[in-house]
């Protein structure tokens, strides 16, 4: 430990994100990244940032971007908070709203950014535990707590919580602040946004680096009631101003822009999801159902750990988590059929 540190530091367990690992040719499914690339009009964007835009500071407000959202979800500009990456969102999510006395709630089994944020903010927490299946029971969540966030559909398991249940949770808690962070709902799943006229305790995080393609540039969204967003707009200027770059807010307006792109792209991704869903149970595997862009898989006999290696030492990069419930599962990022394939070919070389 530095001497130079605030006792904060010396207490805290940093997140650790995905491996990026700098070698040659590898078969890359462990980040969840998007296996096509972003819209061309996104491309036609970029190049259209003149030296004058780079030289000055960007819009505080992202105002063009925020209009584009709120237009796709059918919401006002001031229902709608920006941030760079979800990450950031959620940071100020945790510091706006979720930090009271009683408990912050979240599933046994989700995104582990949350216990660090809760450190970070001395927030305190509680795990609701995910039932046998993996599902998120919403009559779980009831009780006095100082508010909730659920990942929807959950990561890792990537199991959907349809918007019945979101519903349910929404109506067990009128007096707390439930989080619907759906990093993944544009694979397979309903976006809880449309519920945002009817309560005003939701908050629905959202980001354009899984479904866009966009993990590059780092554009984050939040939508709710205009109380919720005025609270992370207080948080976000006595922290950062200007989050969100040039570049970066020209890139989102030409995203949303292209829907018909947009559409066929998470629709390829769902195709090679249900395939390599299929092909995997035929080679033994437990795979979750999945509504993301990865799935979660474990062989009844083959530990995880091996296989992990086995795969790795072929240059295939998949995860794997040292954590109760889920430590014999593989988390395995949908890439393009080519990798998929060559990521099957690897699984039956190494269960031979």
């Amino acid at each position: 430990m530095s001497r130079f540190w605030s006792e904060l530091v010396g207490e805290l367990t940093p997140y650790v994100p995905g491996e990026q690992p700098k070698l040659g040719k590898l078969v890359k499914l462990n980040t969840n990244e998007h296996p096509y690339p972003p819209s061309p009009a996104v491309l036609k964007a970029i190049a259209s940032v003149s030296p004058d835009e780079l030289r000055g500071y960007p819009d505080p407000e992202s105002s063009e971007l925020r209009q584009a959202f709120a237009a796709r979800h059918g919401l006002a500009p001031d229902q709608v908070f920006l941030g760079n990456g979800s990450d950031e969102v959620l940071a100020h999510v945790f510091q706006a709203l979720l930090k009271h006395e009683q408990p912050l709630l979240f599933p046994d089994i989700t995104y582990s950014f949350y216990p660090v944020w809760c450190d970070l903010y001395k927030i305190n927490w509680r795990e609701v535990p995910l039932t046998p299946e993996f599902l998120v029971d919403p009559t779980a969540y009831r009780g006095s707590n100082g508010g909730i966030i659920i990942p929807n559909p959950n990561a890792p398991t990537g199991i959907l919580l349809g918007l019945d249940g979101i519903r349910t949770v929404l109506e067990q808690n009128p007096d707390s602040v439930v989080v619907i962070d759906e990093a993944y709902i544009d694979f397979g799943g309903e976006s809880a946004v449309c519920l945002v006229p009817d309560f005003d305790n939701l908050l629905v995080v959202q980001t354009m680096s899984k479904s866009w393609a966009l993990a590059g540039l780092r554009v984050g969204v939040a939508m709710g009631n205009e109380t919720l967003i005025d609270g992370l707009q207080r948080v976000k200027n006595s922290f950062n101003s200007y989050p969100l770059d040039t570049v970066a807010q020209r890139a989102g307006v030409a995203a949303l822009g292209d829907n018909a792109y947009f559409k066929e792209a998470c629709e390829k991704v769902v195709a090679s999801r249900e395939q390599l869903s299929e092909a995997m149970s035929k080679l033994g595997f437990d795979v979750l159902p999945s509504a993301a862009n990865f799935i979660l898989a474990r062989h009844p006999v083959r530990p995880a750990r091996e296989l992990f290696a086995a795969l790795r030492s072929r240059g295939i990069i998949v995860r794997h988590f040292e954590r109760p419930r889920i430590e014999e599962y593989l988390r395995i990022s949908i890439g393009t059929p080519q990798q998929c394939k060559e990521l099957l070919a690897a699984l039956a070389e190494v269960l031979d």
